[in-house]
């Protein structure tokens, strides 16, 4: 069997990413691909349960307040636990909800005195846990402000407790400091692809995002 094409979807907090995502599944399997889809952190696994804990504060912890390395630690275990069953060439395409990416940017932006940890974090869960690359990254853009508005439209949400945000999601200073390193991680690295979600009047359609998304994965030859 050939290799397994793996398509990561990022973005701030509530950036449209789970749509997108969905969009992107059923698109590619209407092609007659079979397509493995992941999304991160796993709340109801051992190493996620832990991650929801900190990102809810619940254990008295938060987040927020805990060193960038330890942190990362936990959503690469938490990856490298659930990515245990991937068998390599099984499925034609492996679609991944938040992936390797999101550690690296958020881990190093948390706040303004961290070092930066994208090329660590990319280490540590390519090539000390052995995680399967992203042939590529999508980054879906878009202002913080309205964000924010999406991520309280997302309902109850078990490991906050409710219909609440979680730490990251609560500080705008965290969403436009991730936004930057985000687009700035963007310009070194040939694996991200950046689609502007913004239009004039706010939001693009999510039919436009989606044919964008669509267009740009058969110009690379991905699809």
């Amino acid at each position: 069997m050939g290799k397994t094409k793996v398509i990561a979807i990022e973005g701030i907090d509530g950036s449209g990413k789970s749509v997108q995502f969905a969009r992107l599944k059923a698109a590619i399997e209407a092609m007659g691909y079979t397509v493995e889809a992941r999304e991160y952190p796993v709340y109801s696994s051992y190493f996620g349960s832990l991650v929801g804990e900190y990102l809810s504060g619940s254990g008295g912890v938060k987040a927020d307040t805990v060193d960038g390395k330890s942190m990362a630690l936990w959503f690469a275990l938490d990856r490298w636990e659930d990515l245990k069953s991937h068998r390599d060439g099984e499925y034609d395409y492996m679609l991944i909800n938040r992936y390797v990416l999101s550690n690296a940017v958020y881990q190093s932006i948390i706040d303004t005195g961290r070092e930066d940890l994208v090329d660590w974090v990319f280490d540590l869960e390519y090539n000390h846990f052995g995680l399967p690359r992203a042939d590529l990254f999508l980054f879906y853009d878009v202002a913080t402000a309205q964000a924010g508005e999406n991520v309280m439209k997302k309902g109850f949400r078990d490991y906050v407790g409710g219909e609440k945000k979680d730490v990251y999601e609560s500080s705008g200073g965290i969403q436009q400091r991730a936004r930057a390193k985000y687009l700035e991680t963007a310009q070194r690295r040939d694996d991200i692809a950046v689609i502007q979600c913004m239009g004039p009047g706010g939001f693009r359609t999510i039919d436009d995002i989606a044919a964008e998304t669509l267009n740009l994965l058969k110009q690379r030859n991905f699809i």
